[in-house]
């Protein structure tokens, strides 16, 4: 017999455990009690005085497809993530990124309704928990960002920006591409803000990760980084100046340039125990799988 929690199904944590009963257990809710989604989700023109879907919304999911693809993202992403971040910053990760896409899709919402005067920009259902997911991606980005998937042949770094391009093509298709296209963009980016400028690192005097393998520029294409460089850094001075200028008085930057021997190196550490816990975890699942086929070898022949 197979041990338990080893294989590829296997090392879940107790807390993405936990956090996919919500999930499937939101769904359930709304299945069973089809109005409560009035009060859950993220209906923009409800929301005062229901201000409380702003947190309900990422976790409640109306399709069966959403809820089994954001529970089955949510393991195996968090399987890489939460031992690396920890259980706390993971959790914290997870309500911060939810909450602000949440606001970011509300006023979205709102401002396509005062520019088309289109009411079911105020009264669609808004729900799921992709934007956490896209979030996750962003920070598989920072951590194993050399890391080539078998599979699809490409580096890890470029999931996100993937991603969105991908949800960005299939929008001109459906009808319904505003319940799901600004969450996806904005949980990118606010999973980007707050890795880059809000995480706090335990070990170190500063917030985030100000190394250029990180910045803003690098979710494009290696041509258009010219362009995109110069008007980056302009919201980040309008957004970051009075934070960059304190820290470099601790001795430290928050923009593109790092002093030598303190942004690098803790980048580069941060890389090496992402890769180093994702090889660890690829060498369990596949002693697992040996483990396996051996005893079921070995029950095969007492069985003869």
């Amino acid at each position: 017999m197979s041990s338990p929690g080893t294989g590829i199904f296997g090392g879940f944590t107790n807390l993405c455990k936990g956090l996919a009963v919500i999930l499937i257990g939101g769904h359930i809710v709304v299945q069973l009690l089809p109005t409560s989604v009035t009060y859950l989700a993220l209906i923009p023109a409800r929301t005062i005085p229901f201000g409380w879907n702003l947190i309900t919304a990422g976790y409640i999911e109306q399709s069966v497809h959403g809820v089994v693809f954001s529970t089955l993202g949510l393991l195996f992403m968090g399987k890489l993530l939460e031992p690396i971040w920890g259980s706390k910053e993971f959790l914290k990760f997870i309500f911060v990124i939810n909450f602000l896409t949440s606001v970011c899709v509300f006023v979205t919402a709102i401002a396509l309704y005062y520019v088309t005067q289109q009411e079911n920009y105020l009264y669609m259902p808004i729900a799921g928990f992709h934007g956490v997911l896209a979030g996750f991606l962003v920070g598989i980005k920072q951590i194993v960002p050399d890391q080539e998937l078998p599979l699809l042949k490409i580096k890890a770094k470029w999931l996100p920006s993937l991603m969105l391009l991908l949800s960005i093509a299939i929008s001109f298709f459906t009808p319904d591409s505003a319940t799901y296209l600004p969450t996806l963009i904005f949980g990118t980016y606010m999973g980007w803000i707050y890795l880059r400028y809000m995480q706090r690192k335990p070990e170190l005097k500063h917030r985030g990760d100000p190394s250029e393998d990180f910045a803003f520029s690098t979710f494009f294409p290696e041509f258009l980084r010219p362009i995109i460089d110069p008007i980056a850094s302009i919201f980040h001075r309008m957004l970051c100046g009075k934070s960059e200028a304190s820290t470099d008085a601790q001795g430290y930057t928050l923009g593109g340039a790092s002093l030598p021997g303190s942004d690098p190196i803790e980048a580069s550490r941060r890389r090496e125990r992402g890769a180093r816990a994702l090889e660890e975890r690829l060498a369990t699942e596949k002693l697992a799988a040996a483990q396996n086929s051996q005893e079921s070898q070995i029950d095969g022949a007492d069985n003869v």
